[in-house]
């Protein structure tokens, strides 16, 4: 450790001395949501102050992302999110410049996952969740981590406010319910996406804690006598539309249509019960013998006669019939 630390300084002399420009020190990628920012730190020279380049490599030729800048980082959010990429960065000093320090970055695999969003309602005695995962650098508002990962989901870790014991639970979808919690009872709630397929997992979420109720949950038989009642209410109701439909109709067909009745006379005749009796008997019954008139029949001998008053005239039947039975 001593040796190569001997060695460090001595090639800081070195360069100071023959006035070469030092490389960047300490290269690092910060990824967070592809959020791509190259950092480095500048190194000791005496001349002046530094500048810098950084570059990454596309289709076997490298580009320029920041060129002559005073920083010591540079944005990369702009490459491809897919496939292994070469940055390198440089310092520089009016027509001096120092060696290329190289990096590999592949974003899709090496960019972390920043913490989703979280909103959290107590009801009763659990708690509703509901997530969104974290957006993208440079992509429009709707384009999130998810979008990017054939698997993804969310870890979430619960406890109560105060102890140490944490609950853990994976959710596919982008909302949860935490059930049977104990009421009165402050929780406190952390999320982060999980990549399945990977076994890659992001940073967690700001606590989140929020105080469970009473179970409010209606009784069964509550339930069954509204039910019940708003039936036979709905019944009732049924009844009376019917009930003013018909009283409507009746009003309507009087007016329009009045039928034939009996005169006001009968009407009081035949309300009465004696003369509705009277009235009754007065009918011939069938079985009661038929009453004939008297007939008479005159022949035409009588009225010859009666030009010849000498004749006789008496009365008579028609031959072969009964007086008796005329």
């Amino acid at each position: 450790m001593a040796r190569s630390l001997a060695c460090w300084l001595g090639g800081c002399l070195l360069v100071s001395a023959l006035g070469m420009v030092p490389p960047p020190e300490n290269v690092r990628m910060n990824s967070v949501n592809f959020k791509n920012i190259l950092r480095w730190e500048s190194p000791v020279f005496h001349k002046g102050n530094l500048t810098f380049t950084a570059q990454f490599q596309s289709y076997r030729q490298f580009q320029n992302i920041c060129k002559s800048t005073a920083s010591t980082e540079c944005d990369f959010s702009s490459i491809s999110k897919y496939g292994d990429h070469t940055l390198r960065v440089r310092a520089e000093f009016a027509d001096e410049h120092s060696e290329w320090v190289n990096i590999s970055f592949c974003p899709v695999d090496d960019t972390i996952i920043g913490p989703p969003e979280m909103q959290v309602e107590a009801l009763a005695d659990s708690l509703h969740m509901r997530f969104l995962a974290p957006r993208i650098e440079k992509e429009p508002e709707t384009w999130t981590m998810r979008n990017i990962y054939n698997s993804w989901a969310y870890n979430v870790q619960y406890w109560k406010n105060g102890t140490d014991k944490k609950f853990r639970i994976t959710l596919q979808y982008d909302f949860g319910v935490l059930r049977n919690l104990e009421p009165w009872t402050t929780y406190c709630v952390q999320v982060q996406g999980f990549l399945p397929d990977r076994n890659k997992a992001g940073e967690w979420s700001e606590p989140v804690c929020e105080r469970t109720t009473e179970d409010e949950t209606t009784p069964s038989w509550v339930v069954a006598v509204v039910l019940i009642a708003s039936v036979f209410l709905a019944f009732l109701v049924l009844l009376g539309c019917f009930a003013l439909l018909w009283y409507i109709y009746k009003k309507t067909k009087h007016t329009f249509c009045p039928g034939n009745s009996l005169p006001q006379h009968l009407k009081e005749f035949l309300g009465n019960p004696h003369h509705s009796t009277l009235l009754w008997f007065s009918f011939p019954l069938s079985e009661e013998n038929e009453v004939f008139d008297k007939l008479s029949i005159i022949s035409e001998d009588c009225e010859s006669r009666k030009r010849n008053p000498g004749d006789s005239c008496s009365f008579g039947t028609p031959s072969g019939q009964d007086p008796q039975s005329s």
